[in-house]
């Protein structure tokens, strides 16, 4: 088995359309990283604020919840390519505004929530529409595989961006900014370089509300993939101490940009080292326990994280968050992408991004808010113990999700 995957990974690496597919959503993902990180810490330096951290995610998760279902339709019956294009393009726009605004202090906390808006609308239609490009750019028998390597190579981003933006910013604020301008660029010229391998069939559904909300009715009608992805929903929304890291490194660790950066980039350390583990040892059985069990860890080191006051064994726990996360990530995405007709991907894909943004973006929000309520530490310990109680609650509500036993569902 480990040679098989090892003769499979090359072959995935070498496919026509993918290398120019994973260096788009590499490159894209380091910029919005990197910017994200110089964000939240202007926001933060010039509020001392969890409620505006709080609005950060707030600001994000908004645009996704308007534009959900436009935009699984929008994928369905259009190029997928020159979507993705598009909302780069619009992502380096906004990146370089931000440069000069900041290069010319007219940026408050407004202007900031402005831009993350804009950015939080691009990404509402580029995540989703990238994820359903995939199955058209390598044959089905490569799928799993091409999930775990994109997933490497996303969580490589995520440890890069943060580290990248904390470090441009500790530099000049306007630094990150305009290294996110360029990463986009790039990321936009390779996404119109992709060949694909099927073209995907455009969609001729007349737009109606049964079209429209189809992708729901599709993931409600099988508890398996409902079960999943709401597992991962609610751990994460409750989960979300690491929307405070800002909070966390100034005022409980005493670290400065830097300390941050290195926080924000230990989950993605750790999640890069389990995509990598499940890239050369995937998941051949009793998939969902272990996701369960996954998810449970996931708690465990949440709690740890919010108690610490020690920035190594902050880092270590994060790193844990990062690992255990990511097992839920492959097992979620592979269901979706394997389960689901290609005409269908768009919807189906928009409304996985919904929940993953209600998990990410809307937790920021519900973490800031509770924060300014409780402080960061009691807000996380919360979050850690209500992830534990969703996973038992779970294994009652969707006992299918235990006798799932490989990823082929």
């Amino acid at each position: 088995m480990d040679t098989l995957q090892t003769l499979d990974r090359p072959s995935v690496l070498g496919h026509p359309g993918y290398r120019s597919f994973a260096a788009s959503r590499v490159f894209s993902s380091i910029g919005f990283q990197s910017v994200t990180v110089a964000m939240g810490w202007m926001i933060y330096d010039q509020t001392h604020s969890a409620f505006f951290l709080g609005l950060v995610g707030f600001c994000q998760f908004l645009p996704m919840v308007i534009l959900t279902f436009v935009v699984g339709h929008v994928a369905d019956r259009f190029d997928r390519r020159r979507i993705g294009l598009a909302c780069q393009l619009i992502e380096a726009l906004t990146a370089l505004v931000l440069a000069v605004a900041v290069w010319q202090r007219w940026i408050g906390p407004v202007g900031i929530l402005a831009a993350v808006a804009v950015m939080g609308a691009a990404t509402a239609f580029e995540r989703p529409t990238m994820a359903a490009l995939l199955p058209n750019i390598v044959p089905s028998s490569l799928l799993q595989v091409a999930i775990a390597t994109s997933t490497s190579m996303m969580q490589t981003a995520f440890i890069i961006g943060p580290s990248l933006g904390g470090l441009l910013y500790g530099v000049s604020p306007v630094a990150p900014f305009v290294m996110s301008a360029v990463l986009y660029i790039i990321a936009s010229v390779n996404v119109i370089s992709i060949r694909v391998e099927r073209e995907q069939p455009a969609s001729r559904e007349p737009v109606t509300l049964n079209s429209v909300f189809a992708g729901v009715s599709f993931i409600a009608s099988r508890p398996v993939m409902l079960g999943t992805i709401s597992l991962d929903l609610f751990a994460v929304l409750l989960g979300g101490a690491t929307a405070l890291l800002p909070m966390f490194a100034r005022d409980i660790l005493h670290a400065g940009p830097w300390g941050l950066g290195l926080l924000r980039a230990a989950p993605a350390i750790g999640a890069l080292a389990m995509s990598i583990w499940l890239a050369r040892r995937p998941l051949q059985s009793d998939v969902g326990t272990k996701m369960l069990f996954a998810v449970l860890i996931f708690g465990v080191a949440t709690i740890v994280f919010s108690l610490s006051s020690n920035i190594i064994l902050s880092v270590a726990a994060l790193f844990v968050v990062g690992a255990s996360d990511t097992v839920s990530v492959v097992v979620r995405s592979s269901l979706v992408q394997l389960l689901t007709p290609d005409a269908m991907r768009g919807r189906v894909n928009a409304v996985n991004s919904l929940f993953i943004g209600t998990s990410n973006q809307l937790g920021e929000f519900e973490s800031g808010m509770l924060a300014t309520a409780l402080g960061p530490v009691l807000t996380g310990l919360v979050g850690g113990v209500g992830t534990i109680v969703v996973v038992l609650l779970w294994m009652r509500l969707f006992p299918d999700l235990t006798r799932v036993k490989t990823l082929r569902g």
